[in-house]
């Protein structure tokens, strides 16, 4: 029996673009995206949790594969955030980070 296919967190689409969550693993031994954690985006980044450098690998490595601004909305000092991705659809996010949670 093969393991269950990881779903995409749910994104929800505001007039400023598609909203989602991440939940963040810092200092991981490198930055990726890691599947899914209770439904939102898990994201290791090598980056530890200091004076924000671990939000700003998370900004930078969303913004590289979704090719849109990255907002971060709350959770700037938890593991549980939630971004925006300016201007992006759902289907666009869902598009660019299908290949990356499967």
């Amino acid at each position: 029996m093969s393991p269950p296919t990881p779903s995409l967190p749910e994104i929800t689409a505001t007039d400023d673009g598609a909203v989602f969550a991440v939940w963040v693993v810092p200092g991981a031994s490198r930055t990726e995206i890691n599947g899914t954690h209770d439904g939102a985006l898990r994201v290791r980044v090598a980056s530890p949790p200091e004076g924000g450098r671990a939000n700003r690998a998370l900004i930078r490595l969303l913004e590289q594969r979704l090719v849109t601004p990255v907002e971060l909305l709350s959770g700037s000092r938890s593991r549980a955030k939630r971004v925006l991705a300016r201007g992006a659809t759902v289907a666009e996010v869902a598009g660019h980070l299908g290949s990356s949670v499967t």
